[in-house]
This record gives structure tokens, sequence and C-alpha cells, in this order.
């Protein structure tokens, strides 16, 4: 038992802490509006890091690597990243809003919550994750794993995931205090091209033959 738990645990921070549209949203949102906004990022994301754990766990999210669902899937979240990228390096070229005034972010996933939740939602790359990573769960508690089991793995992850999102939108609050309004700019800007690129870029290994 506590293996499972220390196992849900540990895949819960390698999950949220690698590198990817999550964090790169959440870095474009708190460098301009600090903890609140990259933190509501990181909490909407929670949304779709459940759905994918259960349909994981389930076994159904091998089901939609197969090609007439993962095509459209991979479109939807090819969008959402071109407007996010689009919408922060818009955002950066408008002068930073003063520290008195609350921060609104324009464009059509204006809410911080929002834009996490999609962008978990939408992301492929928690499909081939989940394919991977439900069955090797499945396989090591046996293939009729009673639900217990199940659950304690899933309370566990969700709470390293949690754990996580307090981290990362602590780091970004320390890292929007650090840096002068012109890095702030450039960091955001910057947050927007690679989100576009990794848009570009999906599409890409998408269509490759």
């Amino acid at each position: 038992m506590i293996e499972l738990i220390l196992t849900g645990l540990w895949l819960g921070l390698v999950f949220n802490a690698a590198p990817g549209p999550i964090f790169t949203e959440s870095l474009r949102r708190g460098v301009r509006g600090g903890f609140g906004p990259a933190l509501a990022v990181q909490v909407g994301s929670l949304v779709g890091d459940a759905a994918w754990a259960v349909l994981g766990l389930a076994g159904a999210a091998a089901l939609l690597t197969q090609p007439q669902l993962h095509i459209p899937m991979t479109l939807i979240g090819c969008v959402v990243l071109l407007l996010l990228g689009l919408q922060g390096i818009r955002d950066a070229l408008k002068p930073k809003a003063p520290q008195s005034e609350p921060v609104v972010t324009s464009g059509t996933l204006r809410g911080p919550l929002t834009a996490g939740a999609l962008l978990s939602l939408a992301s492929v790359w928690n499909v081939v994750y989940w394919a991977g990573a439900g069955g090797a769960v499945g396989g090591a508690l046996g293939e009729d794993a009673p639900l217990g089991p199940l659950m304690i793995f899933f309370a566990a992850f969700m709470s390293s995931s949690i754990l996580w999102c307090f981290i990362c939108a602590g780091f970004i609050a320390g890292l929007r205090r650090a840096v002068s309004q012109l890095w702030t700019r450039i960091i955001e800007g910057g947050a927007g091209v690679a989100l576009v690129v990794m848009a570009v870029l999906l599409v890409l290994q998408s269509f490759e033959v």
C-alpha cells in the first residue's frame, strides 16, 4: 500500500512538473498578474488531470490514440495552443498594468482557470501519457484490480498535483518580483511564441507520414 501511495505521489509530481503548455501558460499569466493567475491556470489544469487519470486507470485513454479520435483531438489542442499563444504575444506588446490596478488579460480564453482546464483536457500528450501509465498501473495491480487500490493511487496522484500547483505558482510569483517590467514583457511574449511553436509542431507531428 505504501508503495502504491509513493508511486501515485511520484507520478503526479513528474506529470505536472514536466515543462509543457500548462507551465508555459502559467508563466505567461503569472509574470503579469502574479501568484493568483498562475495558480488559477494550475488549478484549472487539475480538471484535465483528473479526467485523464480516471480514463487511464479505466483503460479508456488508449482508445483515444486511434487515428479517428486522435487527429480531431490533436487539432482542437492546436487551436487552443495557437489562440493562447497569439493572445500572449499581443498582451506582451501592451504596457504592464500598475500594481494598484487589477490585471485583466484580454482575449477569447481570458480566464486562467478556463485556459488551464482546456489546455489539459485538449492535450494529446496527456492521452499518450495515460494510455501508457494507466496500463502500467493496471498491470501492476492486476487485471481485475479492486476499486480501493485504484482510488488510493488516484488520491495520491491528485494530492501531489495540488501541491505542485502552489509550488509552481509560488516560483512564478517570485520570478515576477525579481524581474523588471521589460523582462516581464519579454518572458510573456516568449511564452506566447512558445505556445505557437508547440501548436505548429503538434500539427506537423500529427500529419507526419
